[in-house]
């Protein structure tokens, strides 16, 4: 076929059950979409493989496919171009699952005090009282976490999200605590405090931290409030529910990753299956809060997994109503596991970046918010994603690290200037939201200077002196991830 290029899928390394092979045409997928019917796996692959029937993307296909998505886009939510004055405050990169497609953490024996002893007595290899910083990881207490959304506050920022490893330490609440301490398995990852040279308190500790003064708090995902229950019987509910009475206002779905086991048996074997990513999804709504939904592709995945992933995020939509946005998020591959022990040769190709974002937009029909992450994809590619089907730009991110680590070479702020700068060259209108889309703040491009008036300490003063500086690539998105 000509003006076809080649994918980085399938990945033939791995005897993947689940294959992008269909019986149907990539003309009837394409027809369906247009009409505004609901999709199956089946149609996803056509589209996201522009057919079956031939090897590579077909860029001609590849354009209708966007097109569509990109009608549907007007569609549903118009011109507006949503973003959100947000911060991000990571509390540990302390973790031990072992991810192969992660750089953002570090193994949490780095974290140990130097006088802790081994579990045989014997003493441990000594550390620099400074430990932490020799492996450019970090652990913050509560009060630590606190001061960081305070200072934001004050800039303006409507939500802080707060995605972080699994530290050993890190139990749901003083009840919780006690049950670890007590319990005789081995298999909990838990240990005390005590043994580490900084304490991360509880969660319930650090969401009571970071809630502060109307600040909308994004935090615990389906990994993490596993983690909260470990060694209990405590179901999601109860893990969630007291996770919002210390504050939490809505959960990002990361830690999806691909929503098909096989993928993530290769990935992040240590982490929770599908089945209870979807239940922790399931009970965070149903005691109230709202959710996102992400996918993390472009590793060993292939375009069979991505469209089995959206059929299960869509579903779950049906069931919840819960889900705010859908975050498709390229895998950065650098630094990772993966790519170092050549498991993979790198991640998705544009072409397929983009169709993601396109069939996201129309197989989720009942997810009215798609995010272009600039974080993943950079400028220039991230704008063109808001004519793939993409409406939302993501947040001014006072801080990015989970990418960085994985090799991400973009920024960690975005400034409101930047945004409305961006957002009217490409012929669309910059609109600052709250969190969960309740609130939208049309921009007008002639009226600087430009500042965020939603938050409860904004009133449209730019968060910084320099307010058009352009993002660096000093230094997550909330990241799978």
């Amino acid at each position: 076929m000509e003006d076809a290029v080649p994918t980085n899928v399938p990945r033939e390394a791995f005897d993947f059950e689940h294959v992008p092979d269909t019986d149907r045409s990539f003309e009837t997928a394409l027809a369906k979409a247009r009409d505004g019917d609901r999709l199956g796996v089946d149609d996803a692959i056509e589209l996201l493989t522009t057919g079956t029937d031939s090897e590579g993307i077909d860029l001609a296909r590849k354009e209708r496919v966007l097109e569509a998505a990109d009608r549907r886009r007007e569609a549903v939510v118009g011109d507006a171009v949503t973003f959100v004055a947000n911060l991000n405050n990571n509390v540990t990169t302390a973790c031990n699952t072992g991810c192969l497609f992660c750089n953002f953490k570090d193994t949490a024996e780095n974290f140990e005090s130097a006088s802790q002893s081994d579990a045989d007595g014997r003493a441990a290899e000594p550390r620099d009282a400074d430990a932490e910083t020799d492996h450019a990881g970090f652990t913050k207490t509560p009060a630590e976490s606190r001061e960081v959304v305070e200072s934001a506050r004050e800039m303006g920022i409507y939500e802080v999200t707060s995605v972080s490893g699994l530290h050993p330490a890190l139990a749901l609440d003083d009840e919780h605590k006690a049950i670890l301490e007590s319990s005789d398995r081995g298999d909990l990852n838990y240990k005390s405090a005590d043994a580490y040279v900084t304490d991360p308190g509880t969660y319930v500790e650090q969401m009571e931290a970071m809630n502060v003064e109307g600040v909308h708090l994004h935090s615990m995902t389906p990994e993490e409030a596993y983690h909260a229950r470990r060694g209990t019987d405590w179901s999601y509910e109860e893990v969630y529910g007291r996770l919002a009475d210390a504050g939490l206002d809505s959960v990002p779905g990361t830690a999806a990753e691909i929503l098909v086991d096989e993928v993530r048996s290769v990935i992040c074997p240590g982490k929770i299956g599908t089945d209870e990513w979807l239940d922790a999804m399931e009970a965070a709504a149903s005691v109230g809060l709202d959710t996102t939904a992400t996918i993390m592709y472009g590793h060993v995945d292939n375009e069979a997994h991505r469209a089995m992933h959206l059929k299960r995020v869509r579903d779950l939509q049906d069931e919840t109503g819960a889900i705010t946005e859908f975050v498709p998020l390229s895998f950065v591959h650098p630094n990772t596991p993966l790519y170092e022990r050549g498991m993979i040769e790198g991640g998705a190709t544009v072409h397929e970046d983009e169709l993601m974002i396109a069939v996201s937009r129309l197989f989720l029909d009942n997810v009215e918010n798609v995010q272009s992450s600039w974080v993943k994809y950079g400028d220039e590619q991230g704008l063109k994603m808001l004519s793939c089907g993409a409406n939302d730009f993501m947040g001014t991110i006072l801080s990015e690290e989970i990418t960085k680590r994985a090799g991400g070479e973009f920024g960690e702020f975005r400034s409101v200037a930047e945004y409305v700068e961006m957002i009217t060259a490409i012929g669309r209108t910059p609109v600052e939201r709250s969190t969960d889309y309740r609130q939208l703040r049309e921009i007008d491009p002639d009226d600087p200077p430009f500042g965020p008036e939603l938050a409860p300490a904004a009133d449209g003063t730019p968060m910084v002196d320099a307010e058009a500086t352009p993002a660096t690539a000093e230094d997550p998105s909330p990241a799978d991830d």
